[in-house]
C-alpha cells in the first residue's frame, strides 16, 4: 500500500511534506507508510485519499500487478497477418498490454497499392482510428464521411465499417481496437 501512495504522489507532482499537510498527519508517518514499515489506519488512508483527491477504494485496487508497458521504436512494429485481412491491407502491431481486463490492439495500417474498398469489417469491441495520409471515404452502417489527414474517427465495431472509396494515396492511418478479456 506503502508503494501505491508513493506512486500516486509522484504522478500528483507533489512533495511528501505538501501530501503529509493536506492529509493531516506527520511527514515522518507518511514517510514510514512509504516505505511499508507501517500500515495505515482506515483514518490516515482516508486523508491520504483526500490529499491526492483519489477515492479511498484506490488503495485497495490490484494496481501494482497491472502495471504494462510497451514501447515499439519506430518502424519496429509487429507486421502481422490478420484473419479475414483485406488484400494490400498491411497491419504494423505497435504495442500490447498482457495484464488487465481491457484488450488494445494498436496497428498502423498501410494500403498498399492495388489495395481495394472493403467496407464489411465487423468485430467486437470499439475503434478508434485516425487518418495519417492520404484521403478516404468512411462508412460506417449507412453514413459515410471524408476522412482528411487528421481526422479521427471513434465507434462501436460490431456494425459494418470500412473504407468505402481511396482518394489521395498514400494512405495510411492508426487504427485501435478496444475489446474486453472474457
Amino acid at each position: 500500500m506503502g508503494a501505491q501512495v508513493r506512486a500516486l504522489r509522484m504522478a500528483a507532482g507533489i512533495s511528501a511534506g505538501e501530501l503529509a499537510q493536506r492529509s493531516g498527519i506527520s511527514r515522518s508517518m507518511l514517510s514510514r507508510i512509504e516505505h511499508g514499515l507501517v500500515s495505515p489506519s482506515v483514518e490516515k488512508l482516508d486523508g491520504l485519499a483526500g490529499g491526492l483527491n483519489v477515492p479511498i477504494s484506490r488503495f485497495f485496487g490490484d494496481q501494482p500487478s497491472r502495471t504494462d508497458f510497451s514501447y515499439v521504436p519506430a518502424g519496429r512494429g509487429i507486421h502481422v497477418q490478420r484473419m479475414g485481412a483485406v488484400a494490400d491491407y498491411h497491419y504494423e502491431l505497435l504495442g500490447h498490454l498482457l495484464s488487465g481486463n481491457l484488450f488494445v490492439e494498436p496497428y498502423l495500417v498501410t494500403l498498399l497499392p492495388g489495395a481495394e474498398p472493403y467496407v464489411t469489417f465487423q468485430h467486437p469491441g470499439l475503434k478508434f482510428l485516425h487518418l495519417l495520409t492520404g484521403r478516404v471515404t468512411y462508412r460506417y452502417c449507412a453514413k459515410t464521411v471524408s476522412l482528411t489527414p487528421g481526422d479521427s474517427l471513434l465507434f462501436d465495431a460490431t456494425a459494418l465499417h470500412g473504407i468505402e472509396a481511396i482518394g489521395d494515396e498514400p494512405v495510411s492511418y492508426l487504427s485501435v481496437v478496444f475489446t474486453l478479456r472474457e
